[in-house]
């Protein structure tokens, strides 16, 4: 087990560095993290699975590193595996900040969207699932996602795992009761450093 800061901002490095984290230097070119931990993935030989826990999710905790274990361990052959927590009725589910996801009876991913899905005909019993900002790839899956050519709903949607859906890979997501606290606007900032506190 290896708990790595892949980033291209010397002062991320440096912080890291200055908490006694281990922290890598990765190209500047890499458009999300996926890619970045591809290029990461190559330094070690000897794993199997590779974590992308995102950084604009600062508030995720160990429950969940083991949850997503727990993923792993029940679909080994998975290709990619997330998760996805159930969303509070307070929270608007149209924002399209807040991925929503919906997955059959074995918790292989359908679809992800920034839309409401499903549609719900009726007013009653809406349930919609957040998917939140974790991954774990199988190493030599890893390795081929920057092969996949773009796709339509990636494009549409601009959402990265439409891609590797659409490329006929599989994602199963585990359900969890971690509250996402992503960062996608400044107003976030500030709430997450008021959470904190």
């Amino acid at each position: 087990f290896d708990l790595v800061v892949a980033t291209d901002d010397k002062r991320i490095f440096n912080v890291v560095l200055e908490f006694g984290g281990k922290a890598l230097m990765t190209s500047e070119t890499h458009l999300n993290g996926t890619s970045r931990c591809i290029e990461i993935a190559e330094l070690y030989e000897d794993i199997d699975w590779i974590i992308n826990v995102q950084g604009d999710e600062p508030m995720m905790n160990g429950k969940l590193l083991d949850q997503v274990i727990g993923q792993i361990q029940l679909h080994p052959n998975a290709s990619i595996v997330s998760m996805v927590r159930k969303l509070d009725e307070s929270i608007d589910a149209t924002n399209p900040n807040i991925v929503k996801c919906v997955f059959d009876l074995s918790g292989k991913a359908l679809y992800f969207s920034r839309s409401p899905i499903p549609y719900f005909r009726d007013s009653i019993n809406k349930i919609y699932y957040q998917h939140l900002g974790i991954y774990a790839y199988k190493k030599d899956v890893l390795a081929s996602l920057n092969t996949l050519l773009p796709s339509a709903l990636e494009s549409a949607e601009s959402l990265e795992q439409l891609r590797w859906l659409e490329h006929g890979l599989n994602i199963y997501v585990g359900i969890t009761d971690y509250h996402a606290h992503g960062v996608d606007t400044p107003e976030d900032i500030e709430r997450i450093e008021q959470l904190m506190k």
